[in-house]
């Protein structure tokens, strides 16, 4: 009865909007294919042009930027040395246009933060339209969320970094001069800040397929042990280093995160399970109260 319920109220809600749209004009509440289209073109264009400044701005202050992004290769201690001034602890392009595809790869990853606000917000004005409020308040909340966790775990990779750099490049034999490619550091250091940002998420998706009715507290807890092995299992996977002191570093803060998301679920539950079921006195074969919709009351004679 509470599935023939809420596929009721799904129609009610379908029908204030195919009503609120048709008293703009669209009587079906829809758009047509081709203004959806132009929409998102123009959702494509804006967030393009806000990347391509952003892209500009990332070419003009390339070496500030790129001092920052090769801080951590630089303050490795690698066989003794720290520094970028020694040969065999530097980075080699091996290419001719290797130096210019490097301003590139780092003005685009600079404009793609820089420009993120704008291209997700287009993102965002192109989907909510689509939504219900109630998906609305949880997208604003996942978006709240995310950002920040996603930010720690940047910042905790890009700390760890040159420990990584240290155990990985300290492996080679003393007889044996390690010159890394500048692609094979960018890739190094996106890996890190990408692996680190997303292991953050994993109890924030917890927590939302909570509030999806997905996974319930009791569940949790039956699997409690293997989602903390699985935290340690992606915190390995996750981080390019197979330093485990690094995998530490990130396995720690998401377990500390898994145990918080743990606590979120036992109160939502909790809270869940103090609402009164409204379907609870109904027989199996008992049709549901309808509420009155804003014409009248409900035609249910063909659920008879």
């Amino acid at each position: 009865m509470a599935k023939l319920g809420s596929t009721v109220n799904g129609a009610r809600i379908a029908g204030s909007r195919l009503i609120a749209a048709s008293k703009n004009g669209n009587d079906e509440g829809r758009m047509p294919l081709m203004d959806h289209l132009r929409e998102l073109r123009n959702r494509l264009v804006k967030a393009a042009l806000a990347l391509i400044v952003a892209m500009v701005f990332g070419f003009i202050f390339f070496h500030p930027i790129w001092n920052f992004i090769s801080h951590p290769f630089c303050s490795a201690d690698i066989n003794g040395h720290t520094g970028c001034h020694v040969v065999g602890d530097q980075l080699v392009a091996s290419g001719v246009f290797d130096p210019f595809m490097l301003h590139v790869r780092v003005a685009f990853f600079f404009g793609l933060i820089v420009a993120s606000p704008v291209w997700l917000y287009q993102i965002w004005a192109f989907i909510a339209p689509g939504l219900y409020r109630r998906e609305k308040r949880w997208a604003y909340l996942f978006v709240a969320v995310a950002a920040p966790l996603f930010a720690a775990g940047a910042i905790l990779a890009y700390f760890v970094m040159s420990r990584g750099l240290r155990y990985l490049l300290g492996m080679a034999p003393g007889q044996v001069l390690v010159l890394p490619s500048i692609d094979t550091y960018l890739g190094y250091f996106q890996g890190m800040i990408l692996g680190f940002g997303i292991a953050f998420e994993l109890p924030l998706a917890m927590v939302m397929l909570n509030m999806a009715h997905i996974l319930t507290h009791a569940r949790f807890r039956k699997w409690r042990r293997l989602m903390l092995f699985g935290a340690f299992l992606f915190a390995g996977i996750a981080n390019p280093s197979p330093d485990p002191i690094s995998m530490l570093l990130l396995a720690v803060p998401c377990v500390i995160l898994v145990e918080i998301a743990e606590i979120i679920i036992y109160f939502n539950d909790r809270r869940r399970a103090a609402i009164p079921d409204p379907y609870a006195g109904l027989s199996d074969d008992e049709v549901s109260p309808l509420e009155m919709s804003d014409t009248g009351p409900s035609d249910t004679s063909h659920l008879n």
